[in-house]
Formats: structure tokens, C-alpha cells, sequence
């Protein structure tokens, strides 16, 4: 009956450890992908100068903002989810810009 508590809580902070990483493994792999379509979409001619130049200030406010996730020395569930949601967003933003009707000459 003692061993109860003792595995109760061994589990509770098993959960907590597994619940709170420091790292961001899908965020930064999506990041690199994001940034390798945006790379694409400059050379190929579908983003203009100024469409490229305001996907990349999105892209570095991620950044920034994982950054901060991170400070505490852990990214919460929270945090990870608004920074996935921030993700999706952007990932939307390039296909619109790179679908849109604007052309640029391509590189």
C-alpha cells in the first residue's frame, strides 16, 4: 500500500518531464521547409521582392517567438500549440502569395 504515493508520483513527474521539452523538432523542421518554399518561390518568379521580404519577417517573428517559448528553459503545451498554430498560418500565407496573380521575372 506505501509504494501507492511513491509510483503515483513517479509517474506524475514522468508525465510532467515528457509534457514540458525544451526542444521544438516539428517546429524547426517545418521552419526549414517553410523557408526552402519561400527560397523556391523567389526563384521560380512566384514571389515578388516584397511578398519574399514580408514571408521572411513572418518567418524570423517565429523564430523569435519559439525563442521566447524556450526561455524558461521549457516550451509548454500551450506554447507549442500556438507556435504550431503560428506555423500553419504562415504555411497558408506563402501558398496564397506564391497563387496569387502577382509574377515576378524569376532568378
Amino acid at each position: 500500500m506505501k509504494k501507492l504515493p511513491v509510483l503515483s508520483a513517479l509517474l506524475f513527474l514522468v508525465l510532467v518531464t515528457a509534457s514540458a521539452q525544451t526542444t521544438t523538432p516539428r517546429v524547426t523542421a517545418q521552419q526549414h521547409a517553410q523557408s526552402a518554399r519561400i527560397q523556391a518561390g523567389v526563384q521560380s518568379g512566384a514571389l515578388t521582392r516584397t511578398e519574399a521580404a514580408r514571408l521572411k519577417a513572418r518567418q524570423t517573428a517565429l523564430r523569435n517567438e519559439k525563442i521566447m517559448a524556450r526561455a524558461d528553459g521549457r516550451v509548454s503545451v500551450p506554447e507549442r500549440k500556438e507556435l504550431r498554430r503560428d506555423e500553419a498560418r504562415t504555411s497558408r500565407a506563402i501558398y496564397r502569395q506564391k497563387h496569387d496573380a502577382q509574377v515576378s521575372a524569376p532568378r
